[in-house]
Parts: structure tokens; C-alpha cells; sequence
């Protein structure tokens, strides 16, 4: 696995509405190698990017002026969602898509939550290996909408989360479950 410790090269910032279709379409590139695999596009591909932008706070990593990486988190019934988080293949390996795990840890502790949650189809299997690898674990498996997905959880250590520390943030509100 290649690895990089200098994310300098990235512009780390909040997404806005004129990147929409630049979120798409780094979206689509992370994901469709799966379509194959679980028979359907996985859910992030069949987003509006126009209202997911609105509605919950999406970060984004540009380079060179073009977006490589996206992350989605919003609250929900089950606590703090990590909605999705998508690096574009030629990055992947860099520690680009850790770095947005990291970020995402630190929003649910700014947010008040001593854990986060998410789910993947049990077919991304890498996905899985992935976050087992960063400290998630199965907490549950659900068939929701067709869909066999995975529950992963992680306990966090919020006591050294600094509170001037800056992280892009959006309005993050209830998210229903979607397809994926």
C-alpha cells in the first residue's frame, strides 16, 4: 500500500453547491467498480448531489483544482453517521481517505458523540477490511431495501479534541437510510 504523510497537496473544505456534479462524478469513479460485484449501482452513485450538499455537511479534498475525495456525515437516530466516505482510485493508498475517517471522528466528538457508525453493503468487502482495520466493529447486519448491509461501529476518545481546531462543518440534519 502506498502511503503519504504529507496531505498538504489537498484543499480540505466544506463542499458547496457549485461542486455538486464534481462530487458525482468522484463519487461514481470511487464506486463503480462495485456495481458489477453487487448487481446495482451502490447507493452514494444514486444521489442528488444538488440536495445532499444542502442537506448534510459534506466535506471535500481538491487537488490541483479537482476533487478527489468526499466525505458525508450527518446525526441520525442511531447517533453520528458517517454517510460516506469516497477517494477517487488513482488516490487511493495515500492516507487521504484515513485522514477523512480522522475528520470524521473529530466532527462527532465536536458534535457531542463518544462513537460513530456506519454501513456498507456486505459486498464491499474491502470497504469492511478497511474499517475493521481503523477500529470499526460489526455491531449488526440488516437487509433494508433489497439491500444486505453491514453495521459498523467505533468508540471514540473525544478528551483530546480541541475545540479551536478547525473542521469544515455544514448544517447536519436526521438522515433516513438510503440504499447502499
Amino acid at each position: 500500500m502506498r502511503s503519504s504523510t504529507d496531505l498538504r497537496e489537498y484543499l480540505i473544505r466544506p463542499a458547496r453547491p457549485e461542486d455538486a456534479a464534481a462530487v458525482k462524478a468522484c463519487v461514481n469513479d470511487a464506486y463503480e467498480h462495485y456495481v458489477a460485484r453487487i448487481g446495482m449501482p451502490p447507493g452514494p452513485m444514486t444521489e442528488d448531489y444538488d440536495a445532499v450538499i444542502r442537506k448534510y455537511d459534506v466535506t471535500v479534498a481538491e487537488s490541483a483544482g479537482r476533487i478527489v475525495a468526499v466525505l458525508v456525515v450527518t446525526e441520525a437516530d442511531e447517533g453520528f453517521l458517517l454517510e460516506n466516505v469516497a477517494v477517487v482510485p488513482s488516490r487511493r493508498g495515500t492516507g487521504l481517505g484515513g485522514h477523512l475517517l480522522e475528520l470524521a471522528e473529530l466532527k462527532a466528538c465536536r458534535a457531542g458523540f463518544d462513537s460513530i457508525y456506519l454501513y456498507t453493503h456486505e459486498g464491499m468487502t474491502e470497504n469492511r477490511a478497511m474499517y475493521g482495520r481503523s477500529g470499526y466493529v460489526e455491531y449488526a447486519r440488516r437487509t433494508e431495501m433489497g439491500l444486505k448491509r453491514i453495521y459498523m461501529r467505533k468508540q471514540l476518545d473525544c478528551s483530546g479534541t480541541r475545540p479551536e481546531a478547525h473542521v469544515p462543518s455544514a448544517p447536519t440534519p436526521p438522515l433516513a437510510p438510503r440504499a447502499r
